[in-house]
């Protein structure tokens, strides 16, 4: 490879910095320049760094576009799992409220079965959780721990604001029944807590898969 890819490559290189998908971009890019010198053999040593940059662009915009690209995916990923946190909870206090307000009886069974399968409802969460590490990890590699740590707080803003309304009783803990009580506070106290350590070993965990 010549003097002026070498220079195109390197240069690409410091541009693209810390992109969580560097490795598999440099692997491309480098086949591009290998395939278009080979299709024009006859350049001159100084003509090389021209032809790239005419071809696929200089190295500062081909990684600008890939910023931008990683930016999107990682603003998607975030307010997904935000989104559907939200969406969780606004489907928790519709059934709540159906339940209590209207009585009709398929709710109540619902409402019924979920009341039983507590437990298990709250495993499910926690997987949520160990979900959202997981798939950040994966998809940013050490890239992620900003987004994680972001996407977080923004997600646990619902469960802060649940809480709060349960413990200043703002909603009535007649809805519940008999699932409010100390000890299930101090519960979901405790669950609320360790949200972010799951989300932390499925991050690292989806950033080990990422290798």
């Amino acid at each position: 490879m010549t003097n002026g890819a070498e220079t195109f490559l390197h240069e690409l290189s410091r541009e693209i910095g810390r992109h969580p998908e560097k490795q598999s971009l440099m692997q491309e890019y480098k086949a591009h320049v290998t395939d278009l010198l080979q299709e024009h053999e006859t350049l001159e040593s100084d003509e090389v760094y021209p032809y790239l940059v005419e071809r696929l662009g200089t190295p500062k915009e081909i990684a600008t576009v890939w910023h931008d690209e990683s930016k999107l995916t990682e603003n998607k990923m975030q307010w997904l799992f935000v989104l559907l946190n939200i969406a969780l909870f606004v489907g928790g206090g519709l059934l709540t409220a159906g339940y209590n307000l209207f009585h009709w009886t398929w709710l109540g069974t619902v409402w019924n079965v979920i009341t039983d399968l507590s437990f298990v409802v709250m495993t499910i969460y926690m997987l949520f959780w160990g979900l959202l590490g997981y798939e950040i990890g994966r998809e940013f590699g050490h890239a992620g721990k900003k987004l994680l740590k972001k996407t977080f707080l923004l997600s646990i803003l619902p469960n802060l604001g649940l809480m709060y309304l349960i413990i200043f009783k703002l909603i009535p803990h007649a809805w519940f029944g008999s699932m409010i009580s100390m000890p299930f506070i101090l519960l979901c106290t405790g669950l609320t807590a360790i949200l972010y350590p799951v989300s932390w070993i499925g991050y690292r965990w989806g950033r080990r898969d990422s290798v």
